[in-house]
């Protein structure tokens, strides 16, 4: 069985995808009481992960700038806290563009015959008691309801106190970075069943409705590429504009890294690739980047984490014919904008991202079995987004703290153009 793991993992998606029509299309309604209760569990056990993923990335992301690791002291916490400002700035935009988007183009709506049944939700509650509701009043509570946003919060809160007190807690920090890391093995290892959830979903739909169920997503996957591509190609360049920095400098420098992230699926596994273009191409200094970049493998995923969850959100409330308020989507924008700074930089952990977000604004999860199906096709373009918004912070805070060396390419052009694959 050893030449099964020698297969690429996108390869083993789509033979998966292609038994699954198989499947469902030989022996077509007969085969849901075996096909359904494997998608069904795929989707279990990826919302099993959220509540505990979310805590341990958070905490475990903010107490590493307490402890100088970089030498850097009392810098590394103003450098750190610098960083997440713009996270959260930049996510916030991608939220909006995302919601932009889906306002304009409605995705999902007039579709029919998809295999998605309504089921009753929560009540969206007011402003007021989204705000309030974010801070736990107990916290164990919170995880064993599933409230993302108290549970980030809380994680904020408990990373902010473990980097404050330093060295004082190094062990209980160190413990929280393990527990991190067991989660990010954990969602490594029920990714690799995402063939096998992919076989199930696909094969439910196509055994209840025909491939003509299929036809209706080519539009909302086009929309999930605009919003990348307005990212990358508008949002993006205009910030480096702003910062009086070189775009065509910044994307030669980087291109290496998109590469890398479009095909890998996967901003941890990109992440070699980002220090090395980050640091000898755009000439970002090594002590800033080796905990910037890092950081936001882990809490920065403007693809993943804002602009998909908010086109997706959108048009799944369109199918199941739920008219958004503003209450939705301002649960939307909190969930994405929040929930991005805890996306593991892994294949298929958008999902996760989604489920938080459709758990949050209580929308149906009913909608993931779809989209799920499709999810490899969105990966790539959200990866490449997300990579690239990853490099693109630093080399802003960067700028604004004077660390980018003369010679960069980012601030004069360069007598001979910077070869990412030299590195």
């Amino acid at each position: 069985m050893n030449w099964l793991g020698k297969i690429p993992f996108w390869l083993k998606t789509l033979i998966a995808f292609a038994l699954g029509i198989t499947v469902a299309l030989f022996w077509g309604k007969d085969a849901l009481p075996f096909l359904n209760p494997i998608g069904d569990t795929f989707i279990r056990a990826i919302k099993m992960l959220v509540a505990p993923l979310v805590f341990f990335t958070i905490a475990a992301s903010i107490a590493r700038l307490g402890h100088g690791e970089e030498g850097t002291g009392g810098r590394a916490l103003k450098l750190g806290a610098q960083t997440i400002i713009w996270f959260m700035i930049t996510s916030a935009i991608a939220v909006s563009v995302g919601l932009a988007i889906g306002i304009y183009f409605q995705p999902g709506a007039g579709l029919a015959g998809l295999p998605l049944v309504v089921e009753a939700h929560d009540p969206i509650p007011g402003p007021v008691e989204v705000i309030t509701g974010i801070v736990p009043s107990n916290i164990f509570k919170s995880f064993a309801d599933g409230k993302i946003l108290s549970i980030v919060f809380f994680a904020i809160l408990v990373g902010a106190a473990l980097g404050a007190l330093g060295q004082k807690t190094k062990a209980l920090s160190d413990l929280v970075e393990q527990g991190s890391q067991v989660m990010f093995k954990l969602t490594r290892w029920i990714i690799q069943l995402t063939p096998i959830g992919v076989f199930g979903l696909i094969g439910s739909v196509v055994a209840s409705y025909g491939l003509e169920a299929l036809k209706p997503l080519i539009p909302y996957i086009g929309l999930i590429y605009l919003g990348c591509l307005v990212e990358i190609f508008i949002v993006y360049p205009t910030l480096l504009k702003l910062h009086g920095l070189r775009v065509t400098g910044f994307y030669k420098g980087i291109f290496t890294a998109q590469q890398t992230a479009f095909f890998t699926c996967s901003s941890i596994g990109t992440l070699p690739v980002s220090l090395a273009v980050a640091t000898e191409n755009l000439k970002l200094p090594k002590s800033y980047a080796g905990f910037a970049l890092p950081l936001g493998a882990n809490m920065k995923m403007d693809g993943c984490g804002a602009i998909y969850p908010a086109i997706s959100s959108i048009f799944i409330a369109n199918y199941f014919h739920i008219v958004l308020t503003p209450q939705h989507y301002l649960l939307i924008a909190l969930a994405s904008i929040l929930g991005s700074l805890a996306t593991a930089g892994v294949p298929g952990v958008a999902t996760v991202m989604l489920t938080v977000t459709l758990s949050t604004a209580g929308l149906p999860l009913e909608g993931l079995a779809i989209l799920a199906a499709i999810d490899r096709i969105l990966d790539m373009m959200r990866t490449a987004t997300n990579v690239t918004s990853q490099i693109l912070v630093p080399t802003l805070v960067a700028r604004e703290n004077g660390m980018i060396e003369k010679d960069s390419p980012l601030l004069t052009k360069p007598p001979a153009a910077v070869s990412a694959a030299e590195i």
